[in-house]
């Protein structure tokens, strides 16, 4: 209980810091908002009288408090860009899009990284195909360094124009066809997995290498136990801890990688609502983005500290000592 309330005192002490560098960051910008939503034509009256209902003529500190005031009651606030809808409802009705995009991602992940670790280690240990750990650890280098908007466009071009197994920017709404829309995440979930598939496969390749060094395997081994037997049930056990470490690392990557993809496919997400956002200078609108994907990763960060300490006692027994 003591280290779930320390977890959450920091998570709240990042959201609010995040919240604010934020919102000083959007503030100290140069250019007026109201100036942008109102466009050229407006006079200067309009343009003052919109200041002042967004409170742009009070400093900074006092905006920040008042608008920390109403999103901790619930009320987001209004957007600018979208002509005074509540905050609250846009994030609703992007939130499950950019959920799904990010649940297929990860699971594209673990669907390519732990077999294909675990296949790497055995052709490592067999010396006729050796050179497929070889060619698999290279293709894992090329994955990593290959940025995932990059893959995107790569897809469109490819899948989408060349052999035209999707249409690039067709969208299909999850109201109308559930098993439709999971189909349209399908390529941009892939662009986003393929680097941090690539990502986990590396280490967990270097992790199971490492653990079959070590002498439990090599009594496991002595007592007539078979290589299959002993990386699935001994050696990939002990690969968890660090390997959740590295998966809570790409989760949040996961969550900031949509926001470019978003935009890559038309995909009307979150990070497609942020951007957006961003370009009309919506303040309102940032920052209760902003205040969620930190929020994510946060939470994300504390759960997996949270398992890793339910999943090892050591860690447990040093935390109670400490």
């Amino acid at each position: 209980m003591r280290f779930i309330f320390r977890r959450a005192l920091t998570a709240l002490l990042t959201l609010l810091l995040v919240s604010f560098l934020c919102f000083v960051a959007f503030g100290v910008i140069p250019g007026d908002p109201a100036g942008l939503v109102l466009g050229t034509e407006a006079s200067t009256a309009q343009i003052e009288a919109l200041r002042e209902k967004l409170y742009l003529n009070h400093n900074i500190i006092w905006r920040y408090f008042h608008w920390l005031s109403d999103f901790c009651t619930g009320n987001a606030g209004n957007s600018i860009r979208f002509h005074g809808a509540p905050v609250t409802e846009l994030v609703r009705q992007r939130l499950p899009v950019s959920t799904a995009l990010a649940l297929v991602s990860l699971t594209f992940i673990l669907i390519i990284a732990v077999p294909v670790s675990l296949f790497s280690v055995r052709m490592r240990e067999s010396r006729r195909a050796a050179w497929l750990d070889r060619l698999i650890n290279s293709l894992t280098a090329v994955g990593i360094s290959i940025p995932n908007f990059f893959l995107g466009v790569l897809f469109i071009w490819i899948f989408g124009i060349a052999f035209r197994l999707f249409s690039p920017g067709a969208y299909i709404d999850y109201h109308e066809n559930f098993p439709g829309f999971l189909a349209s995440l399908c390529f941009p979930a892939l662009a986003i997995a393929l680097p941090g598939a690539a990502l986990l496969t590396r280490f967990l390749r270097n992790a199971l290498l490492h653990e079959l060094s070590s002498p439990y395997v090599r009594t496991a081994f002595c007592k007539g136990a078979g290589f299959s037997t002993v990386l699935r049930r001994h050696v990939l056990p002990n690969t968890l801890v660090p390997s959740l470490a590295v998966l809570g690392m790409i989760i949040a990557e996961i969550f900031s990688g949509n926001i470019v993809i978003e935009q890559v496919f038309a995909i009307p997400g979150l990070g497609r609502l942020l951007l957006t956002a961003i370009l009309s200078r919506d303040y309102a609108l940032i920052q209760s983005l902003v205040v969620y994907i930190s929020w994510t990763v946060v939470l994300v960060f504390a759960l997996i500290d949270i398992a890793i300490q339910v999943i090892d006692p050591r860690i447990r027994l040093r935390e109670i000592n400490n």
